[in-house]
C-alpha cells in the first residue's frame, strides 16, 4: 500500500506524520520526495547509505550541421535558447530536458547528452528502508528525481510513505500519481484551512481517496476542523500541540520509538489507514 502524505504548505508536521507512520510498521518504505529540501534522513539516521547519482538529457549542438534555421529556438516555449551570431545558443539552467529540439532539428544537428540535476540515497534504519531524493541547487524542477525514486520502488510491496513536496505544484502532483491513498496534514488556523483545501482538490482531481491529520492542535477553535466537518472529509487524527512532542521533533527525535502516546497514535493511524484501504480494494 503506497500512502502519499501532503500538506497545502511547509512546516505544517507533513514530515512528522511521515516518519512516524513509517516507523508504527514492523517494515516500511520511506521515500523523501521532497527533493528540494529532504530532511527525513534527520530522523532515521540511516546506516549503509548508498548515492546514486540522477541525470537528465540536455541538447549539445554539432556547429558542423547546424545552419542556423531557428526551429529549435522556435519550439523551445521555456526560452532555454537564443539566436545569437546566427547561431543557437543554450541557457541549461532553464532547459526542461524535453528533448523537443532534437527533435525538430532538420539538420540533426543536436544530440542530448546528460546533465547532473541531483542524486538518490538509500538506507536502512531499524525495520524502515529509506530512500531520498536530492536536488541540486539551481535546477528547475525535481519532477524527474521523483520519477526516478517511483521507478526504484517499482515492483515493491508492504507499506510505502510517500512523503511529498508541499504545495500542489508539479512535483506533489507527480508523487501522488501513482498512491493508493493520501493523507493530508493540517494545522489548526485560518491559513491552515486554505492550504488543506487546496490539497483536498488535489486529492479529488487524482481520483484519490484521503484522509486528514490536524497537528498542533489546542482547546481554541480550529478552523480546519470545521471546514472538514463541512465538507464530509474524515479527520483520521489529531496531534495536540504537545511542547515535548516539538522539542523531541526539533531534535530529530521519531516519536514512535521513545514516547509510548504516539506509538499508540501513530499505530491507530495506520490502522485507520489500511482499513481504509482494504475497503475499497473490496
Amino acid at each position: 500500500m503506497r500512502i502519499a502524505v501532503l500538506s497545502g504548505k511547509g512546516g505544517t508536521g507533513k514530515t512528522l506524520v511521515s516518519v512516524n507512520l513509517a516507523a508504527a510498521a514492523p517494515q516500511a518504505l520511506y521515500v523523501d520526495c521532497d527533493v528540494e529540501e529532504p530532511n527525513g534522513h534527520l530522523f532515521f539516521r540511516p546506516e549503509k547509505l548508498e548515492s546514486t547519482p540522477v541525470n537528465v538529457l540536455i541538447p549539445q549542438f554539432d556547429w558542423n550541421l547546424c545552419n542556423g534555421c531557428r526551429k529549435c529556438i522556435d519550439f523551445c516555449k521555456f526560452n532555454a535558447l537564443a539566436y545569437i551570431n546566427d547561431l543557437p545558443f543554450l541557457f541549461p539552467e532553464i532547459c526542461h530536458s524535453c528533448g523537443g529540439c532534437a527533435r525538430v532539428c532538420p539538420q540533426k544537428a543536436i544530440q542530448d547528452v546528460p546533465k547532473g540535476i541531483g542524486s538518490i540515497k538509500r538506507g536502512t534504519s531499524e525495520g524502515v528502508t529509506m530512500l531520498s531524493g536530492i536536488m541540486k541547487p539551481g535546477v528547475v524542477t525535481g519532477v524527474p528525481i521523483i520519477q526516478r525514486l517511483l521507478e526504484m520502488i517499482e515492483g515493491e510491496e508492504g507499506l510505502i510513505v510517500l512523503d511529498s513536496p508541499p504545495g500542489t505544484a508539479c512535483t506533489a502532483m507527480e508523487t501522488i500519481r501513482g498512491s493508493d491513498y493520501c493523507l493530508l496534514v493540517a494545522e489548526p488556523t485560518l491559513f491552515g484551512m486554505y492550504n488543506l483545501e487546496s490539497v483536498c482538490n488535489l486529492a479529488k482531481l487524482f481520483n484519490k481517496p484521503f484522509g486528514i491529520v490536524l497537528n498542533k492542535c489546542t482547546e481554541e477553535e480550529n478552523p480546519s476542523e470545521t471546514f472538514c466537518r463541512q465538507n464530509g472529509y474524515p479527520i483520521l487524527a489529531s496531534i495536540p500541540f504537545d511542547h515535548e512532542l516539538g522539542l523531541l521533533n526539533s531534535n530529530g527525535g521519531i516519536a514512535v520509538r521513545q514516547l509510548p502516546t504516539y506509538q499508540k497514535l501513530f499505530q491507530e493511524l495506520l490502522d485507520t489507514i489500511t482499513e481504509k484501504a482494504k475497503r475499497l480494494c473490496a
